[in-house]
């Protein structure tokens, strides 16, 4: 559930001692933290440790672990955090001329931010081009197997033969498809069966795989990751996420999934299997592996990584993220984001998965000219494009609302058995639905050449007079019409079986499946455009000249895929830089802005959101993006808490209550923080504390203080009172009573207040742009109630008419 102090946790914990109750929070495997007031005081006395004090915390190394951690589903405080990081660098500072020691350590602090982005990046490049050569050698397993070593895909089989050529249809004579196997002899309908029944079955062999690796490894390792990724980027914790066995199971089921046929594709999925990688090297590095805010720096740069790796386009990584994923993105990330981004695109180069030294498969080596007259058809693809990503966007949501809300949720294994086999039925007939998803785009891409004798290249008395000579522009024939019926069904049948598809419990990308449906149409609309133009030849509206090929159904396959990406998506600037880095194409730059901008226009005027915010919105996700506004005139005090029909604030007072009543409180609240006030009868505020730190500040206390019953000093009992003030009064002990509890350095003497006539708009411009867990509302300097982020999504819900208890954790 996410953070809120006022609303119920997922869980109650509740320790039992002898005689006396404590509640007490449950140490996770989080990072320690600093506290605010803590390390503010330790910068003072840094070396002064003469005061005698008994309070709980003396100085950094003194915090018992788990205090200022946070609880599985809750949101981060980025202002603590940033807070404590700050003031850990200026004691660091203060420190550094004390001996070499000390100097080593501060040089160590400042490099280890570039060290820990380059070990993220040589990973990210490693796993990639593992992930690349693994579901290459399965999808062509499909087809066949290569004797002399089995574990070569089909094209490195038959670059060991040097008599040879290589077919991308028969292979060579090292590659043995399944019908020779099986002495099918040259019967071509016993062939064909025989393919039809192998390619359907270790299709169903690897989703099966994928999915119970899944379900019993790893159920994070499902879907793309990225709507998880933002949320996470946001402050929000989801424990194991980021984890070793969801990098491993992702990386393999990934392959499995890709290699099935399924329609979707690895490059979201990148995403999530670089952040797990940041996450990962984060906690070799102290000072992002013990606060939150700063390991989001490692992981935005993780998912810069990610699309560089997925793409070959470390500018369009970066932009990636600072567009589309990152909440929090300082300089010094842009920088260290680059610079990861720079190592795992080098470290894929140096894997070469492709062998064809390029990072990706979509590289195009043609550069003919555009006229302007060909913005048009441009801007209408980019139109097709955001009618696309918004009929996917709707119909894919009630999709998965169904899935979750039926009896199809409890039962996910079947339902990857069913799309499967769905899948392989319908794709294996058409060509273009059969083929690996990269390499469809790959051809579509592509310019017809001397070499080519595929239906897309059928033209009519089209001859070449060497291989680099421009391509003549010429009427098509047979080839190019069975090709455009063809790509056609496989448009809407792309369509439709993405729409079932994204979702499912295997690890699932949407990238390439929508620049595969883009570059069809874009493909189509290429030959369409260049048959208009033939016949137009000779006339006032002839743009061609010597009859060179002018139009480029390559180039309007580009767009296209930028277009269905941007409409599915809405992302823009880093689409663009994606897709000229992704093909090479750097003069296409302006048909790729103009049709992404008319995609992302057509997709906004049918809704405001793509499809990874749709989904956080289905997950109950507590995401507050700041790319919406916030438009109505209420006020702090429409939406705090508590209402009138709800009981009243619990607040606990700064020096009259004693360890009994802190237990009490403990025990029947389940608030996650509770403000301090001088007392109840003035309700004037003096800071803030998290239940998580009370209680485990209350039970490191009580274990320090066991030890000195030997000494015959009397421990903390329940009568102890509890005091949160900087002046103990003494007398309490030279009487012989109790020894009081002193718990003043954990509480946060700075929280965030507004006054209870704030407006809204300023109110959720705060939690935006301070990633705030919650502000306090006060009327003069009086405590009146509190505002947590969940309170701010469930208001905006409810004005935009969306059910408000939506907003949690499913």
């Amino acid at each position: 559930m996410e953070t809120d102090t006022l609303l119920q946790t997922d869980d109650k914990r509740t320790n039992n001692h002898k005689n006396r109750k404590f509640t007490s929070g449950k140490i996770t495997d989080d990072e320690e933290m600093i506290d605010l007031t803590d390390a503010r005081d330790n910068l003072e006395n840094v070396n002064d440790r003469s005061r005698g004090s008994t309070n709980l915390m003396d100085s950094l190394d003194d915090l018992p672990p788990g205090i200022g951690t946070y609880e599985d589903f809750h949101t981060i405080d980025w202002l603590r955090d940033i807070s404590r990081d700050r003031l850990r660098r200026r004691i660091l500072q203060k420190k550094r001329s004390n001996s070499c020691l000390d100097k080593l350590k501060r040089a160590h602090d400042a490099w280890s931010g570039w060290l820990c982005v380059v070990c993220v990046g040589i990973s990210a490049g490693i796993f990639a081009g593992l992930i690349d050569i693994g579901a290459s050698w399965m999808t062509d397993l499909k087809e066949g197997i290569c004797f002399e070593a089995f574990w070569l895909n089909k094209e490195q089989c038959c670059w060991g033969a040097n008599y040879t050529t290589f077919d991308s249809e028969k292979g060579c004579l090292q590659w043995h498809q399944w019908p020779e196997l099986f002495g099918a002899g040259g019967d071509k309908g016993t062939q064909y069966t025989i393919r039809y029944v192998m390619y359907v079955m270790w299709a169903m062999l690897f989703a099966t795989l994928a999915a119970m690796f899944v379900r019993v490894f790893a159920p994070y390792a499902c879907g793309s990751g990225i709507p998880e990724i933002k949320t996470i980027l946001s402050g929000f914790i989801i424990r194991g996420y980021l984890g070793k066995w969801t990098l491993i199971i992702k990386s393999v089921c990934m392959m499995l999934a890709v290699s099935a046929g399924l329609s979707l594709g690895k490059e979201g999925p990148l995403v999530h299997v670089a952040c797990c990688c940041g996450n990962i090297f984060s906690y070799l590095f102290p000072k992002y592996s013990k606060n939150e805010a700063k390991k989001r720096e490692v992981l935005s740069a993780a998912s810069a990584a990610g699309v560089s790796v997925a793409f070959g386009a470390p500018i369009g990584g970066v932009l990636f993220s600072l567009e589309e994923v990152s909440y929090y993105f300082p300089l010094k990330t842009l920088w260290r984001s680059f610079f990861c981004a720079l190592t795992a695109a080098f470290i894929l180069r140096s894997i070469n998965p492709f062998g064809n030294d390029h990072l990706v498969m979509f590289y195009v080596d043609y550069n003919n000219p555009w006229h302007i007259v060909e913005l048009i058809p441009f801007i209408l693809i980019g139109a097709f494009g955001g009618i696309f990503g918004a009929i996917f966007i709707k119909f894919n949501i009630m999709w998965c609302r169904f899935r979750k809300n039926s009896k199809l949720g409890q039962y996910p294994i079947t339902e990857v058995l069913i799309v499967t086999l769905i899948t392989a039925v319908v794709a294996f007939p058409n060509p273009y639905t059969r083929m690996n998803t990269s390499e469809l785009i790959k051809l579509l891409f592509s310019q017809c050449g001397p070499e080519d004798d595929m239906n897309l290249c059928d033209y009519y008395n089209r001859t070449y007079t060497d291989a680099s000579s421009n391509v003549q522009i010429a009427s098509i024939q047979d080839g190019v019409k069975t090709a455009l019926w063809q790509l056609s069904l496989a448009v809407l049948f792309k369509l439709v079986i993405t729409i079932f598809t994204f979702g499912i419990k295997v690890p699932a990308g949407l990238f390439i499946p929508s620049m595969a449906v883009g570059a069809m149409l874009g493909r189509i609309i290429g030959i369409a455009m260049e048959q208009i133009v033939l016949q137009l030849q000779n006339t006032p509206l002839d743009i061609c000249t010597a009859r060179q090929q002018c139009i480029t159904p390559g180039l309007y396959a580009m767009v296209g895929a930028a277009a269905a990406l941007g409409g599915v998506t809405r992302m823009t600037v880093s689409l663009v830089v994606i897709m000229f880095e992704l093909t090479g194409g750097l003069q296409y730059i302006v048909p790729l802005m103009a049709a992404t901008m008319t995609s992302k226009w057509v997709g906004d005027a049918f809704g405001k959101e793509g499809i990874y915010d749709a989904h956080i919105h289905l997950n109950g996700y507590p995401f507050l993006d700041s790319k919406s506004e916030f438009q109505h005139s209420t006020i702090a005090h429409d939406v705090m808490r508590p209402r009138r029909s709800e009981p009243p604030l619990s607040v606990i007072t700064q020096d009259s209550m004693t360890v009994d009543d802190i237990e009490t409180l403990l025990k029947e609240t389940d608030h996650n923080g509770f403000p301090i006030v001088v007392s109840m009868e003035s309700q004037y505020l003096v800071g803030f504390v998290l239940r998580r730190d009370l209680s485990l500040a209350i039970e490191e206390e009580v274990e320090n203080l066991k030890g000195n019953a030997i000494n015959n000093v009397e421990g903390i009992v329940s009568a102890s009172p509890v005091y949160f003030s900087s002046n103990v009064p003494v007398t309490t002990s030279v009487r012989g009573g109790p020894s009081p509890l002193k718990l003043r350095k954990i509480i946060d003497l700075a929280p965030v207040t507004v006054t209870d006539q704030t407006p809204m708009e300023t109110v959720v411009e705060m939690f935006r742009k301070l990633g705030l867990r919650q502000t306090l509302v006060t009327h003069n300097g009086r405590l009146l109630g509190i505002i947590t982020k969940k309170d701010v999504l469930r208001h905006v819900a409810q004005l935009e008419n969306q059910d408000p208890d939506s907003i949690l954790f499913n």
